[in-house]
């Protein structure tokens, strides 16, 4: 049964994973050793860098994608539906996976093996790809959504990841995935580290190497409960990397991270460190035993210090930018409502999130979706914690030009980040035309009342654009604005907060943000002799496969076989998409909407000597209309693309070419495509939601 606290611990468990992974991650091996880690920071008791924002790698990437197939498949996952998710949502060479080669990466393999042909669970199987390579510690990383997606179900929870990691792994690959996933979900009932670890056991076989090195771990624990290092010694000595072949083999690992449960005494905190301190691959054990401790001891346990700098966001690296944009309380709950559908509960009323919009609600404790706070005056106002909510306490506030902002990022760029291991791309989570509404409550005590400003911040020029000012004096209010036009790339979204006060007369109060809503039918133009080209894309585009760049003041797109850039909000439904086509050679001139990631959508265009309708689904392109045009290089051509209900049609130059009717996909993205070799040029694309 669905334990009442559900939600929050998977919020918890979720949180837990990204904080393991941000603390391993910048100690990897590879230049970081056991022993360099120790000489240089000793005993780690915070992360151990900084990061003006850190984007999410394969660790993150995995579970919230591959978790997609429940979603894309109707239920249950298996082998396929999972493999379906792996092309579907990756840009194939550039983030998600370490694209390490064919035959060096487990992952880049499967990737390649389900591209040709090869169906899952093969794709991951020893026989396909030998036992080393199936056993590389990618087993256990990608499936923590398993065990989350099957509280108080070790077993089933066992059975999901194994189903999923076999379309990458075999073997121990796949007891790895069985322990991890069986953890997880036991932690939601468990009231110690030791019944978690034993009910994972319980899903591997006796004769297995994961639960051999599991137990020589425990055994080791028992009697030297005291001194990790010296269990860490016998991890060297006798399951090393030295035994194992491969870059990054599961055993060792999962000895790494069966010493960091016993040793933490299921304390969060030292259980990540010592993982991390152990060494090898530091993200990965890091993230695996912090998924475990947080559904075990609740978001109450995640210190501050490092809850802190997660601040409910991750900052994902798949095709679709707006999936990229991770709000992590609103994550929490879409996989909540997807426990209780597999474990055949009705879900709670108002549990599941509206996908297509944005909702910051709070409810979960100490959840801040991702705000930020400043002030150019420390003194003045600071964010404080507290009762649901984001609380800015305003203290002896006086007159002030700038006062202090709290606001939402609905798109990144390049300059916020330290780097680009996993090249992040972004589509806006905010459109022209939207509304914005924030829900306040103001508790004032002592002197005149603030002053609150809703602002939307162009990501080029730098320019704001305001609401209409409004004087809080105590109680609640709401305010609104709509997303002006023309619309551009908005960077932030918030309020600035002003007192209202004199010198001698300053304002003292608590402010509390409740909700914040940004919904409605959105407009997106891209001008691009403004756009810029950051983290290998031309903003706000992601490219999968081809050359794209930026040509005198248009899009241009090269293509070998195939080129496709996608933007826009991926659960947009009925819309229309115009743009300005030039074909310059080749025989595929494409519109798309409705695309939910590289293997499915809509598209609308030029092929060989006419205009075509056609469907794309996990892999297979059909063509659901198509008429003769005697279309030319060179010229340019004003093309429409709409999708309304099942309606699907072309217009050229402002003449209807062709309708269709097709009801497989009700949202996705826009896109821009060649299928098939050739260049072409596009500009004045306008993306408007009907």
């Amino acid at each position: 049964m669905i334990p009442s606290d559900y939600l929050s611990r998977l919020y918890a468990g979720f949180l837990g994973m990204n904080i393991g992974i941000r603390l391993g991650a910048p100690v990897e091996a590879g230049f970081w050793t056991y022993e360099r880690i120790r000489g240089v920071y000793g005993d780690i008791r915070g992360y151990v860098r900084e990061y003006r924002h850190f984007a999410a790698d394969d660790d993150t990437n995995g579970p919230v994608f591959f978790a997609r197939a429940l979603e894309d498949g109707g239920g249950e996952p298996t082998p396929q539906t999972v493999a379906e998710a792996w092309l579907n949502y990756a840009r194939e060479g550039v983030g998600l996976y370490w694209w390490g080669g064919f035959g060096v990466s487990t992952e880049h393999t499967a990737y390649l093996n389900l591209k040709n042909g090869v169906p899952a669970p093969r794709s991951g199987s020893i026989a396909q790809n030998g036992k080393t390579l199936a056993e590389q510690i990618g087993g256990q990383i990608f499936i923590d959504t398993w065990g989350l997606a099957a509280p108080n179900d070790p077993g089933r929870a066992a059975r999901y990841a194994r189903a999923a990691a076999s379309v990458s792994h075999d073997g121990e690959g796949l007891n790895g995935a069985a322990f991890i996933a069986a953890c997880i979900s036991a932690a939601f009932g468990a009231e110690d580290i030791d019944t978690v670890m034993d009910e994972g056991i319980r899903q591997l076989p006796p004769e297995s190497l994961y639960r051999k090195v599991v137990g020589a771990i425990r055994n080791h624990y028992a009697a030297h409960p005291e001194d990790w290092r010296s269990c860490y010694d016998l991890l060297v000595r006798d399951w090393g990397y030295d035994r194992y072949g491969g870059v990054c083999h599961i055993i060792p690992n999962a000895g790494v991270c069966a010493l960091a449960l016993c040793y933490g005494r299921g304390d969060f905190a030292r259980s990540i460190e010592i993982a991390t301190m152990c060494g090898w691959d530091t993200d990965c054990n890091a993230g695996s035993v912090g998924t475990i401790l947080g559904v075990l001891n609740g978001v109450g346990a995640l210190p501050a210090r490092y809850r802190g700098p997660i601040n409910d966001e991750v900052v994902l690296s798949g095709i679709s930018g707006y999936l990229n944009l991770l709000d992590i309380p609103t994550y929490a709950r879409s996989m909540a409502a997807w426990g209780y559908k597999l474990a055949g509960e009705p879900v709670p009323q108002g549990l599941a999130p509206v996908r297509e919009e944005i909702d910051f609600d709070f409810r979960l404790p100490g959840s801040t979706h991702g705000l930020r706070f400043e002030t150019a005056e420390p003194s003045y106002a600071k964010h404080c914690g507290g009762a649901p909510g984001f609380g800015v306490l305003i203290d002896r506030g006086v007159r002030a030009d700038r006062g202090c902002k709290l606001y939402y990022k609905p798109f990144w760029r390049r300059a916020d980040f330290d780097d680009e291991r996993y090249m992040p791309v972004f589509s806006p989570t905010a459109y022209a035309g939207q509304t914005v509404e924030m829900q306040f409550e103001y508790e004032r005590t002592q002197g005149d009342g603030i002053l609150l400003t809703l602002y939307a911040r162009e990501t080029y020029s730098g320019r704001e654009a305001l609401g209409d000012p409004k004087l809080l004096e105590g109680g609640k209010a709401t305010l609104a604005m709509t997303l002006p036009e023309p619309g551009g790339l908005f960077d932030e979204i918030g309020v600035r907060i002003v007192s209202s006060a004199q010198p001698k007369l300053a304002s003292c109060g608590l402010l509390r943000l409740k909700r914040l809503r940004i919904f409605g039918k959105g407009r997106l133009a891209v001008d691009f002799t403004k756009a810029k080209r950051e983290f290998a894309s031309v903003l706000p585009f992601a490219h999968n496969h081809g050359a794209w760049s930026l040509e005198d003041g248009r899009l241009q797109g090269l293509a070998l076989d195939h080129a496709e850039s996608v933007t826009g909000n991926y659960y947009m439904k009925n819309a229309k998409l115009t743009c300005l086509v030039t074909p310059e050679n080749g025989l595929s001139h494409l519109l798309g909407l409705r695309v939910q990631g590289a293997r499915r959508g809509y598209y609308a265009g030029f092929a060989a000597g006419e205009a075509v309708i056609m469907k794309h689904e996990n892999g297979r392109l059909t063509a659901l209309a198509s008429a003769a045009y005697a279309w030319e290089h060179a010229r340019t051509y004003a093309l429409e693309m709409r999708a309304e209900g099942e309606a699907l049609s072309l217009s050229v130059d402002g003449n209807d070419v062709l309708q269709a009717s097709d009801g497989a996909f009700a949202y996705g993205m826009a896109a821009l495509a060649l299928y098939g070799m050739g260049r072409c040029l596009f500009d004045g694309f306008t993306l408007e939601e009907l």
